[in-house]
């Protein structure tokens, strides 16, 4: 949500905000009502006993519920010169990295949501935007196309891939496909910009709760997971919808679920919740 540069669809903002200004009000009301944010980076977990155990840079905690928000990471292309130019021309935030492509030529890979929010974005600083996508029309919801069929910097490149970036120390364009004709061809640019969809960040949870084919933790419609009194919400347990409205939801539900497990476990009355 942060890497977002404008949210359209969130309710109660009918002009839009930017994901980082969301995300920050949304932190400023949970401490307004107590809650202590720690920034650190978990590296493992042990959820073979209780209380879990909880392990990262800064320390060892200690909990008796846990919920798991760890999200997705973006996919790779997995290309020739992908890994080679990442950090220098190609990226997977546009909102990071836009501005470093003042009056240069970008090309946003994808036709979703995110490929289309970040290539309106990018039109802020680039002087041309080629959106290369593999089918012959977008996924992205209808007024985020209608934006950008709208915007003269972008132009699109359909029924196609990218098989290759090419650089010399910097990108400097890539090799294309169409996936109908198999016919190939070379776009100059300068950036390349990487939205073909995310992995579940689940890694350090292997053989300690249930995963499915693809690694996103299993939960039932209370966002219970394999292991009593561990909980996931948002993106790493939605494989389908993952808008910011379904992950707040499944994080209420957690959250209250953690509760009721907690009291539970204290033998005092949990209180019955419609606000």
């Amino acid at each position: 949500m942060a890497l977002i540069s404008e949210i359209e669809n969130y309710p109660g903002f009918p002009q839009g905000i930017s994901g980082q200004e969301l995300n920050q009000l949304m932190q400023q009301q949970a401490e307004r009502f107590g809650t202590k944010v720690q920034r650190d980076d978990v590296t493992a977990v042990d959820l073979s006993a209780h209380p879990f155990k909880v392990t990262a840079y800064g320390g060892e905690y200690e909990t008796k519920a846990l919920i798991i928000a760890t999200g997705t990471s973006p996919r790779k292309l997995g290309v020739p010169g992908e890994a080679e130019f990442t950090g220098r021309g190609v990226s997977y935030c546009a909102t990071c990295d836009g501005f470093f492509f003042q009056n240069r030529r970008a090309v946003v890979v994808g036709g979703g949501d995110s490929a289309i929010e970040e290539a309106l974005f990018l039109t802020r600083f680039a002087s041309q935007v080629y959106v290369v996508h593999r089918r012959n029309r977008l996924r992205a919801e209808k007024v985020s196309q209608e934006r950008a069929f709208r915007n003269e910097k972008i132009g699109f490149v359909w029924d196609t891939v990218v098989t290759e970036i090419l650089g010399d120390g910097r990108v400097t364009g890539v090799r294309l496909k169409n996936v109908k004709t198999e016919e190939e061809s070379t776009q100059e640019a300068d950036g390349v910009f990487v939205y073909v969809g995310t992995i579940p960040n689940t890694g350090f949870l292997e053989g300690q709760l249930e995963l499915d084919d693809r690694g996103y933790i299993v939960t039932d419609r209370q966002c219970h997971t394999s292991v009593p009194g561990v909980f996931a919400a948002g993106d790493v347990q939605e494989r389908v919808l993952k808008q910011i409205s379904t992950a707040v939801g499944s994080g209420a539900m957690a959250a209250m679920e953690a509760e009721k497990f907690i009291a539970e476990l204290e033998d005092r009355a949990y209180p019955e919740r419609t606000g």
